[in-house]
């Protein structure tokens, strides 16, 4: 299980690795908590929240002020918000898949150059 010190690791690396990210921004940060946005264009970022007390985690693909892809774990349940529709849980074998940060942005890179963004 990730823990939000793990996560603030994790972000500084990938921000690194993936140069297609402009801009870093910690939204709330606390010992138990972090909510933060990888910024890709005015109109296209990455939103992550960890909360460490309630073992919730939060990987969103914002595309236009909505959501269009995500995955999510809640009381430490995962499941995927997939882009065909991004309302639905997805609790299929890989829908409750658990993913690392690092895996999640995988999927993000491989959705936008499907898609032709930015």
């Amino acid at each position: 299980m990730m823990k939000v010190v793990d996560f603030l690791a994790g972000l500084s690396d990938e921000i690194g690795r993936r140069p297609y990210f402009i801009k870093f921004e910690i939204l709330e940060h606390s010992s138990n908590l972090i909510k933060a946005r990888l910024i890709i264009s005015n109109t296209l970022f990455v939103q992550i929240y960890r909360n460490d007390q309630y073992n919730t985690t939060n990987l969103a693909l914002i595309h236009n002020a909505s959501r269009i892809y995500a995955r999510d774990q809640l009381g430490g349940v995962w499941h995927r918000h997939g882009y065909n529709n991004p309302e639905a849980h997805d609790t299929s074998s890989e829908g409750r898949k658990p993913v690392a940060l690092a895996e999640f942005l995988d999927e993000v890179e491989a959705l936008l150059a499907q898609l032709k963004l930015p």
